[in-house]
């Protein structure tokens, strides 16, 4: 099969039209080589996506925050806060802490 048989095939003839091999050309360096390329729009989606999420969660953080600062601005509701997350205490009272067996971390 020489060069002239190959010509007259029809697939050659349609491969090696000059459209066709600049399309070629062009959607093989779109995808990979550009800096627009498809593979960096695939991972800047993926980017994309896992900030949206960290805002939602971030989100759902501060309006979770914003209704303790509500609680916590009746004075009775922020000594209990106090009390309760950071052991703090009036004068002349003691505290008691009372762990429960299932809530210890008991290594045995």
């Amino acid at each position: 099969m020489g060069y002239k048989n190959l010509k007259k095939k029809k697939w050659f003839s349609i491969l090696t039209n000059m459209y066709v091999l600049v399309l070629t050309v062009f959607f093989v360096w779109m995808v990979f080589f550009d800096t627009n390329s498809l593979l960096i729009h695939l991972e800047l989606r993926k980017q994309i996506k896992s900030l949206e999420k960290t805002q939602q969660f971030l989100k759902e953080e501060i309006d979770k925050d914003k209704k303790i600062i509500e609680k916590l601005s009746d004075p009775k509701e922020m000594e209990k806060f106090a009390r309760e997350q950071y052991y703090l205490k009036k004068k002349e009272e003691e505290i008691f802490i009372i762990e429960y067996e299932d809530s210890l971390n008991n290594n045995e």
